[in-house]
């Protein structure tokens, strides 16, 4: 069977977007990456721009392939996602970096499973929705679903990796509301488990409550509420949140300009390359140049939300919605986490951080959008 595809008909800005992004992110990196190793400044754009070459080849299979024959590979996807989940926490196969066992260390290649594991379980639940779209109307309806998310979650958990654990909830409340989900379920939900949180929080606290965190990853959790209530004066957790917010406030409107950032070219703020490079965006690019950024992503995400308007069957629309919810809560806790107004995750900010498991990730799911572009219209001949 010979298929004929209408490419006319595919969405360019959508393209483009990406492209004026990646082309961002280089920029973005050649300054954010410039003295993290001494004597080699050009060490992690080199990485970086290997990373975006074959990203791009990523994409552009994943855009090829037919959307729709994720279905039938369903039972192989969830065994590779827990296989993948359960290998990395086993001690002698997964290493540990930042107090985590979080990736598979190959020697020349370091992969992060749960960045891959976040595109497979859209792809996997976005099947599961499909399967009950018509019976989301309940609470025990809506629970077993996420009781379907607590699987991936918990593995997560276990390594310890809280950031990607909330992105995994981000991505099913944004995956149910665009399956049509009680939307009162699903808000009495979220406010439900935001006032558990706090809740939970504030008896840890004040009465010593137990909780199965470690005691850094909670101060990292709650210390941008006051980042010099840190037990050192601020050069401690909350080192990080201030060196960043003195980063964003130096750049002003237009910035200090291309390598010219005290905070970063100087090292005071730590992982400027990765958790914190909307830091560098904002003292070196200044307010404009973080909201033309911004507005790039946002162009990206709303052409998306066209694609899967257009899409012919519901499966495609909630893979683009989960796609649509991980960048989204990745932009908005990362740019966020910056300007401290939200908790220390660590998750990195798409596309910009350098980090080869999250580019490619994240360069997979923009080409699964391509693909439901590129395949909505099929004409067998």
């Amino acid at each position: 069977m010979i298929l004929s595809k209408n490419y006319k008909e595919l969405d360019y800005i959508y393209l483009g977007s990406i492209l004026l992004i990646l082309i961002t992110s280089a920029v973005v990196q050649a300054t954010a990456s410039y003295a993290v190793v001494p004597g080699e400044p050009y060490l992690y754009l080199k990485k970086h721009l290997f990373t975006m070459v074959t990203g791009v080849i990523l994409f552009m299979v994943m855009a090829f392939i037919n959307y729709r024959d994720y279905r039938s590979l369903i039972p192989i996807l969830v065994f590779l996602t827990l296989l993948m989940l359960v290998l990395v926490i086993i001690p002698g196969v997964g290493s540990v970096r930042n107090n985590a066992r979080s990736w598979f260390d190959f020697g020349f290649l370091s992969l992060q499973p749960a960045e891959f594991a976040k595109i497979l379980f859209i792809v996997i639940f976005a099947d599961f929705l499909d399967r009950r779209k018509d019976h989301l109307d309940t609470i025990f309806r809506i629970f077993l679903c996420f009781l379907v998310m607590l699987i991936p979650v918990g593995l997560i958990m276990l390594q310890p990796d809280l950031g990607t654990a909330l992105v995994f909830i981000a991505i099913t409340f944004f995956m149910l509301f665009a399956a049509g989900a009680n939307i009162k379920i699903l808000l009495g939900l979220l406010l439900g488990g935001i006032g558990s949180l706090v809740l939970l929080l504030f008896l840890h606290y004040q009465m010593g409550l137990p909780l199965p965190l470690e005691n850094y990853q909670l101060m990292r959790f709650t210390i941008f509420l006051n980042p010099y209530n840190d037990g050192k004066g601020g050069l401690g957790a909350g080192y990080n949140i201030i060196q960043s917010l003195i980063a964003i406030g130096s750049g002003g409107l237009f910035g200090k300009g291309f390598l010219q950032g005290s905070q970063s070219q100087s090292n005071f703020l730590p992982y400027h390359h990765t958790d914190f490079v909307f830091a560098v965006i904002g003292e070196e690019f200044g307010f404009v140049g973080s909201v033309i950024v911004l507005s790039l992503f946002l162009l990206v995400l709303y052409r998306a939300l066209m694609i899967a308007r257009k899409s012919h069957d519901f499966y495609g629309f909630i893979i683009v919605s989960g796609i649509v919810g991980m960048f989204f809560f990745h932009i908005v806790e990362s740019a966020g986490m910056a300007m401290g107004v939200m908790p220390i995750t660590g998750i990195p900010f798409p596309l910009l951080s350098s980090g080869g498991s999250s580019l490619w990730s994240n360069m997979a799911a923009l080409g699964i959008i391509a693909s439901i572009d590129l395949h909505k219209k099929i004409i067998r001949f």
